[in-house]
């Protein structure tokens, strides 16, 4: 029963992605295109979003479901690592025309040949789980 809630979720996140055409590949390519400021505007209200809820939680001292405060962990220091997880991870956004959520999305809309792009991304998941110990941090 306590795992429905996270289904509930995932579905209603899903509509919301799905009504805004935020899993559209003709709306990720007018952003890498700069053509529009459609999924701009999307991503911007979710950088706020978090922002703000981020805030509230230390502000009021927020707890989890079991009772226990939220601890937000710190950044390391260092923008090299960033600077090239978001260049591969754009670069695949724009490459497939999906990132990890609306994978899912495409999914359970019928669209298997995203069967493809999921298991690509599976599998660069894995590999960096295999040489993560060998690469720059």
């Amino acid at each position: 029963m306590n795992l429905l809630k996270y289904l509930i979720v995932g579905f209603v996140f899903g509509i919301v992605l799905t009504k805004s055409e935020a899993v559209s590949w003709y709306r990720i390519y007018e952003m890498f295109q700069f053509e529009s400021f459609h999924m701009y505007g999307i991503i911007m209200t979710a950088v706020i979003t978090g922002l703000i809820g981020i805030q509230l939680i230390k502000k009021y001292n927020v707890k989890d479901v079991k009772g226990l405060p939220i601890v937000i962990q710190d950044k390391e220091k260092g923008t090299f690592r960033y600077w090239i997880g978001g260049l591969f991870f754009g670069l695949g956004w724009a490459m497939v025309g999906a990132c990890p959520g609306p994978i899912f999305i495409l999914l359970g809309s019928g669209f298997l040949s995203v069967g493809l792009i999921l298991i690509g991304a599976l599998l660069g998941t894995f590999l960096y789980g295999v040489f993560k110990d060998d690469l720059p941090h």
